[in-house]
């Protein structure tokens, strides 16, 4: 059977991917620096050597057929590996490398180990981007991620750090002001955090049908927030005692009893599969693997 590829221009194929994932000719245009009639000159050719139609013309949109949809999938993944292959030959290890995660792991883990890495590659520039936005690496201007979860995530390779568990920390004071001694004391502590959260938690410490008294006092979207409450001295916020070890180890918080709740699995570095081999991914992957077996 003859190679269907060989009698296709893959300038066409290129052209026509941009102008799908574009949706757009005159944009297709502009990302390949050519004229809007050269997108269409080879669209229409493509769809003469396939002898159907790929796109609708409508009078200010072009919208993919089925078999538009069809081609545009395997053309949008073909020129994905090739891009990521071709940047991977030519990658010397500089450049900048981008990474999202969540805030709290940002700010309480994350941020203040970076500086090790840039001591240590110092060819490397870092981008760090802290928010609950869960980046397309496949197609965002984006190298690494580090997310919570079970591991699997479609495209991406993972490897795990540590678990996201979750635990009741509290000031020195707070713990000697409470008088805690077992976690049933904590029913009548001021809480921070979500109420579900702290059912869950004194449901793994063993107190059955716990009865808070009235509602946690804050609630915020990110550990960091809840915590920093609970560094002021204002109650127990529930926190991952691995986010906060520094604060620990400094007696500035202390985790009063060892039962822990699951945030949700655990935490995980990811990038797009078919990137392992960059040098600036391969660099900080050894290097935050290295940072985690040491929690």
């Amino acid at each position: 059977m003859s190679d269907p590829l060989a009698t296709l221009p893959l300038s066409a194929i290129r052209v026509f991917e941009a102008a799908a994932r574009l949706k757009s000719f005159t944009r297709a245009a502009a990302e390949l620096n050519i004229t809007q009639a050269a997108v269409s000159w080879q669209v229409k050719a493509l769809e003469q050597r396939l002898a159907q139609p790929l796109f609708r013309r409508l009078p200010r949109e072009v919208v993919l057929t089925p078999a538009g949809e069809r081609l545009a999938r395997a053309a949008s993944e073909a020129v994905g590996l090739l891009r990521a292959a071709l940047a991977d030959l030519t990658d010397t290890g500089e450049g900048v490398l981008a990474i999202t995660t969540l805030q709290s792991l940002a700010t309480a883990w994350l941020a203040p180990r970076l500086g090790a890495f840039q001591l240590a590659h110092p060819q490397i520039a870092v981008r760090l981007e802290a928010s609950g936005r869960i980046v397309d690496l496949a197609r965002e201007d984006v190298d690494v991620g580090i997310r919570s979860g079970g591991g699997e995530w479609p495209g991406l390779a993972s490897h795990y750090l540590f678990s996201a568990d979750g635990a009741p920390l509290c000031t020195p004071q707070m713990a000697r002001d409470l008088n805690l001694t077992e976690p049933r004391d904590l029913l009548k502590a001021p809480l921070i955090g979500l109420a579900s959260e702290w059912d869950a938690w004194f449901a793994a410490a063993g107190v059955e049908a716990p009865s808070i008294e009235g509602t946690p006092r804050l609630a915020a979207d990110a550990q960091t927030l809840e915590v920093a409450s609970a560094l002021a001295g204002h109650g127990v916020a529930l926190g991952s005692p691995i986010l906060f070890s520094a604060d620990i180890a400094q007696g500035r918080l202390v985790c009063p009893f060892e039962a822990r709740i699951s945030f949700g699995g655990g935490y995980w570095l990811v990038y797009p599969a078919d990137r392992r081999r960059a040098a600036k991914i391969a660099a900080f992957r050894a290097w935050l693997l290295d940072q985690a077996a040491r929690v």
